[in-house]
């Protein structure tokens, strides 16, 4: 019998697992990107990706109260869909959120380490290692940090939108009215609410936790909306300040869009802070990241669709560490190579296919498990669709032959597997 994990998470703690997971990805990584392609045009794109966030997180809630075990919709997909729906979904989520581990440990290098190339990778890795470690004492440590790396990242941001408010230099005139609104189109504001939805996608985790949360078919319900509601209000506050500041031209080429917008509304002295609270919600983002992909992992493995040595269960701390160990090992890789821009449009794919198919299992539930209405997944399936086939080509080819490996080495695992148990019979 496969070893469970122990359940100690409420909704509070839950809903801070969350936010963690979400406001490090987007305020700090993804502004930049989204602005290059949409201009002002991003908070369209920004309430677009929170529709279809929503939508899925509907989904996932429904499915996590049914099915309170790791593995999120790789769970789900092989419960209401069939085994290689499964595997695509978790295919995707694993190799995608460990893009997404680099990109925010290359996230928080930047903002904490002003040196060379070769010292902001170092940062990188050991802030992998340093979390990895932790997260392997137990689930309870991680949802502790988690809500003191919150707490610090939500202090940064309303010193940003405070700073950008008093620095007098924040007006309409910076958004270079409809002309910046129309720049890139209907596909542009598409290809923007696609990047844009890798700062939402935190709210998996709470569902990839299920197995660890009191109460699930409570607690999960409840967790993911607030969580999400939270996160956009949020979003929406600081890009509306960012887009006044600095205008979505500079926003698009900066690599620090918010410390950009302080210092063109005339609070420079707030940079500091603002790169502060970068590299503390990175932290935060890496953190949950990487507690939700072990899991998935530990999922993957105890249905032999990853190595079996992946499903281990520590024996004192009752967390995946084999599962932990292994991601650490890949993303500390990662770093080295990585381009922070290019990984978050590659995560993006595989995690808007993650949802796609969440979306698709919740449509298949009967009556007596439904808490939303069904037009919500069809919306979240379509939108899914729509955003990935606009992500920039680079990503969507990289993501494509990603699923295409994924879904070969399946095939050829189980057609050895057959071929050996009929010498066997």
């Amino acid at each position: 019998m496969a070893e469970r994990l122990t359940r100690r998470l409420g909704t509070g703690d839950a809903v801070v697992i969350g936010l963690g997971s979400m406001l490090g990805a987007g305020v700090f990584a993804a502004f930049g990107p989204a602005a290059r392609a949409a201009g002002t045009g991003l908070l369209v794109a920004l309430l677009a990706a929170a529709v279809i966030a929503y939508c899925n997180a509907t989904a996932s809630a429904q499915l996590a109260a049914v099915y309170p075990t790791s593995g999120g919709t790789y769970v789900y997909g092989r419960e209401r869909l069939g085994h290689w729906w499964g595997f695509t979904a978790g295919w995707g989520f694993v190799v995608g959120k460990t893009a997404s581990c680099a990109a925010m440990a290359l996230t928080f290098a930047s903002y904490a380490v002003p040196g060379p190339w070769w010292a902001q990778r170092a940062a990188a890795v050991a802030a992998v290692l340093g979390l990895s470690a932790l997260n392997y004492r137990g689930v309870s440590r991680t949802a502790l940090l988690t809500r003191v790396l919150v707490a610090g990242t939500l202090t940064a941001l309303a010193v940003v939108v405070a700073g950008i408010a008093a620095g007098g230099g924040a007006g309409a005139a910076n958004l270079g009215g409809w002309a910046s609104l129309r720049a890139g189109g209907a596909y542009g504001v598409l290809q923007a609410a696609g990047l844009l939805f890798f700062a939402f996608a935190g709210y998996a985790r709470i569902a990839t936790m299920g197995e660890e949360v009191r109460d699930p078919r409570r607690t999960i319900v409840r967790a993911i909306p607030v969580a999400l509601f939270l996160t956009v209000a949020i979003y929406l506050a600081v890009g509306t300040a960012a887009l006044l500041a600095a205008g979505p031209d500079r926003l698009a080429g900066s690599a620090a869009p918010l410390a950009t917008a302080v210092e063109a509304a005339g609070s420079a002295a707030l940079a500091p802070v603002v790169r502060a609270g970068g590299a503390v919600a990175a932290l935060g983002a890496l953190l949950a990241l990487i507690a939700g992909v072990g899991r998935t992992g530990l999922a993957m493995a105890r249905h032999g669709d990853l190595p079996a040595w992946l499903a281990a269960v520590h024996p004192r701390h009752r967390v995946p560490h084999h599962a932990e160990i292994a991601l650490a090992a890949a993303v500390s890789a990662l770093v080295a190579t990585a381009d922070l821009r290019g990984v978050i449009g590659f995560s993006s794919f595989g995690v808007l296919v993650y949802y796609g198919i969440a979306n698709a299992a919740a449509l298949t539930q009967p009556a007596a498990d439904r808490r939303w209405p069904r037009a919500l997944h069809l919306l979240g399936a379509a939108g899914c669709l729509a955003l990935s086939a606009a992500l920039p080509w680079p990503s969507v080819l990289a993501g494509a032959a990603m699923f295409a490996a994924g879904l070969a080495g399946r095939w050829l695992v189980l057609r050895r597997r057959a071929s050996r148990a009929g010498r066997e019979g």
